[in-house]
């Protein structure tokens, strides 16, 4: 059989899944037989081309030209027009300048590492992602370092902890190593439930088998047996393929015991979790996985010591795993060669909101915020004004136009009272009123607080009764300063992140939109709600 001429990618993630992507897939395969082009065209399914928001998207190689909004009806002209003669369809064509991956490529700002096989291998294929160099760097680490050389890698690697928190992922490690007792665990945490984020699903989606990978790796540096991956529950496309990717891994011996007969044996199960928010926190999660309600656990201890069963845990997201491989494959000088000297490598951002071209990027740490939004972005989807950018997810910090030119790593964003957080950024143009946006933030917050501590059940609580009353005009500046009294109360008081963290969107929208609420507080709505009829 003679290769394939060209190649179409198909994105099957779980977006596409609710647009009928399988619909599309059928269509596609029934015409190229019909046409007879089955050996020409080769299909292949594989995870988000990084677009979001345009259905079933697919794209032609080595044409590289990506269509959005597909359905089973448009396939036919896609064969006939595109594949047959050599046009384009014009109108299912998506822009050039959308921040789409193209497979060998670095796409403008774009420096890919953890997505760099997302959108361009079958990730139910063991085999593509072995024939990307796939599980090299686990056997790297089995025959030619020591578990201490593994962790000191990582560590002079810097890498930071990628699911908000920033922790140097080889301290981490050490710590966990150097912890007594023969049981120890690997914990993947992919219970991500902030708002606007979703590129751990993504990743998940598009490259099971790099953490699976990466955990067994974590498992010889630490000593451990054991991986559990701790994933949203709703998350069905990301769980089927991580199931079958460890099957896969098994048969292959890539995984369970005496891993490519070097004498390390490793397991690895997925638990959905139980739908709380709160269950992100890692000892939330670790009490969850034990059969408890998802309450974060007083610290110290911390679970580096006493995590799982009490025993020794390493509990690391998905974006900071999915970095490891390549770490151990090109050196810790390689990835220090990206980013900033505090924060090396890559970041992996979700850009959504009033944007043109949402969907996923990943760019090197210290990216200025302006080729987010207006180079991978496109700008605002309406040409409006910016107004606002929420970085971080809901329990991030509002920026504003004067922010553009900040640095996106953990330093730089602690210098605007910001934080990287789950990777979020969140476009506001003039059209949004940002007390109604806080509002949401609020009232999900008080909806998924875990009522474990009193400042956080019961600050929640007040903060979404003080912000109804600046909503329905019956506040004051006494109720915006109460406000912050609420939030630095919570702050100082709550036991885990989710009650400390709500300071940040609080705090930077009162601050940076005073008057805004003010108009709304005094009754008088703010020029955004009488202008767009709210």
């Amino acid at each position: 059989m003679r290769p394939a001429r060209t190649h179409v990618l198909v994105a099957v993630d779980e977006e596409a899944r609710q647009a009928g992507v399988e619909e599309v897939l059928a269509a596609l395969r029934q015409v190229l037989d019909r046409c007879g082009l089955r050996e020409e065209v080769q299909i292949v399914e594989t995870g988000t081309l990084g677009i979001s928001g345009q259905g079933v998207v697919l794209a032609v190689y080595p044409d590289g030209v990506f269509y959005g909004r597909v359905q089973p009806a448009d396939v036919e002209e896609i064969v006939e027009v595109h594949l047959l003669k050599g046009r384009p369809v014009a109108r299912l064509r998506l822009p050039t300048a959308a921040p789409v991956a193209r497979p060998g490529e670095i796409l403008g700002r774009q420096t890919r590492v953890v997505l760099r096989n997302v959108g361009v291998i079958d990730p139910e294929n063991i085999e593509e992602y072995i024939a990307q160099g796939g599980y090299e760097a686990l056997a790297k680490a089995l025959f030619a370092m020591k578990p201490e050389e593994v962790i000191e890698e990582v560590r002079r690697a810097g890498l930071r902890g990628r699911g908000g928190a920033g922790f140097p992922t080889g301290v981490k490690w050490a710590a966990v190593r150097q912890a007594p007792g023969p049981e120890k665990y690997v914990i993947c945490n992919a219970d991500e439930g902030e708002p606007g984020t979703f590129k751990d699903r993504l990743i998940l989606e598009g490259d099971p088998h790099r953490i699976l990978e990466a955990m067994a790796i974590a498992g010889y540096a630490v000593g451990a047996k054991r991986g559990i991956i701790y994933v949203r529950g709703e998350y069905a496309l990301s769980i089927r393929r991580l199931e079958r990717a460890i099957a896969q891994a098994h048969a292959y011996g890539l995984l369970g015991e005496n891993i490519l007969e070097s004498g390390f044996s490793f397991e690895i199960e997925v638990r959905p979790g139980a739908g709380a928010y709160v269950c992100g926190e890692e000892t939330a999660l670790i009490e969850s996985l034990e059969g408890k309600r998802g309450w974060p656990r007083i610290r110290p201890p911390y679970p580096v010591t006493h995590g799982l069963w009490g025993k020794p845990t390493v509990v690391n997201n998905v974006e900071t795993l999915a970095s490891v491989p390549d770490i151990l494959l090109r050196g810790a000088a390689w990835f220090r060669s990206l980013g900033t000297p505090t924060c090396p490598g890559t970041k992996v951002y979700t850009i959504l909101g009033h944007v043109r071209f949402p969907g996923l990027v990943e760019v090197e740490m210290g990216t200025p915020l302006r080729v987010l939004i207006y180079e991978l972005g496109g700008g605002t989807r309406d040409g409006r004004p910016l107004k606002a950018v929420l970085i971080g997810g809901a329990a991030g910090a509002f920026l504003t136009p004067q922010d553009l030119d900040v640095r996106l790593d953990f330093d730089s964003l602690a210098g605007r009272a910001a934080v990287l957080g789950s990777g979020a950024v969140l476009v506001m143009d003039e059209s949004t009123c940002i007390v109604d946006m806080l509002g949401s933030i609020l009232r999900f917050f008080r909806h998924e607080s875990c009522g474990q501590c009193v400042p956080c059940r019961a600050g929640t609580d007040l903060l979404v009764r003080l912000w109804e009353r600046v909503r329905r005009g019956e506040a004051d500046e006494a109720a915006l300063a109460r406000m912050e009294e609420v939030v630095e109360v919570m702050r100082q008081a709550s036991l885990c992140p989710l009650g400390q963290s709500l300071a940040l969107p609080v705090r930077s929208a009162l601050e940076k939109f005073r008057p805004e609420f003010l108009s709304h507080a005094q009754g008088a709505a703010c020029p955004v709600c009488r202008r767009e009829g709210k």
